[in-house]
């Protein structure tokens, strides 16, 4: 899942401060599940703001809520009537939904409500961990589920390095070694030997190196543009 942290209050009422209609508006898919964007985070943002308003003596017009996703537009384009009344949207989604909500709402300014940190997994009720770094080319397979991309502090495809010490990374005492948890990961799985296999150098071309990453499902691309030219048929009859 996408984990972000709210932006504090400080920062968004600079933002936000010169606009008189804002529309504070969440997320419950994933910032929801860490209690960073979801509805009722998007409820409280507004309140503080108006609380912020108060104090500084500043008129302002501030609503809140919510949709199942702001990565899909037929989520959030519902609501569409309701923004074209805002001066500005302040999106507690994460960086994508913000992406995707500016390009899809024409001149409407969308402000991020959140920091996007990471993905993450969630080991146990209100922790997570970053595990995965998005870059396209899992190597998982070969390092016993456990990614040295994002979990490694230099991201070291060939560790361990000369810093580690008792498991832990000389980063700090409170980081895992990446490699050693790999290694003794391996140990247990009775594949260790794999370690020992010379590997192609790792194609990062399908990282962010390359520019933004696309994905398209040809089928489904393929239905879509069909039922569009379909409805277009039937209006010009």
């Amino acid at each position: 899942m996408i984990v972000g942290q709210q932006k504090p209050i400080e920062e968004l009422w600079g933002m936000l401060k010169d606009f008189k209609k804002i529309m504070v508006f969440g997320c419950n898919t994933c910032v929801a599940v860490c209690h960073a964007g979801g509805a009722k985070e998007a409820e409280i943002t507004a309140s503080l703001l108006r609380i912020r308003a108060a104090e500084e003596g500043v008129e302002m017009n501030i609503e809140h809520g919510a949709c199942e996703r702001q990565c899909e537009p037929e989520f959030f384009m519902p609501s569409i009537e309701k923004f074209k009344a805002q001066d500005v949207i302040l999106s507690t989604a994460c960086g994508v939904g913000v992406n995707l909500m500016s390009s899809q709402i024409g001149d409407m300014p969308v402000y991020p409500g959140l920091n996007t940190s990471f993905y993450g997994a969630v080991p146990q009720a209100g922790v997570f961990t970053e595990v995965c770094g998005g870059c396209g080319n899992c190597v998982l397979h070969l390092t016993g589920g456990i990614c040295p991309i994002v979990r490694c502090s230099k991201s070291l495809l060939n560790g361990p390095c000369g810093g580690t010490n008792n498991g832990k990374c000389e980063i700090s005492s409170e980081v895992d070694c990446a490699w050693y948890l790999i290694v003794e990961r391996m140990k247990k799985l009775g594949t260790l030997e794999k370690l020992f296999e010379i590997q192609p150098p790792k194609n990062w071309g399908t990282a962010t190196a390359g520019g933004p990453r696309k994905i398209v499902i040809e089928h489904i691309a393929e239905l879509e543009e069909k039922e569009e030219n379909k409805a277009t048929v039937e209006v010009k009859k």
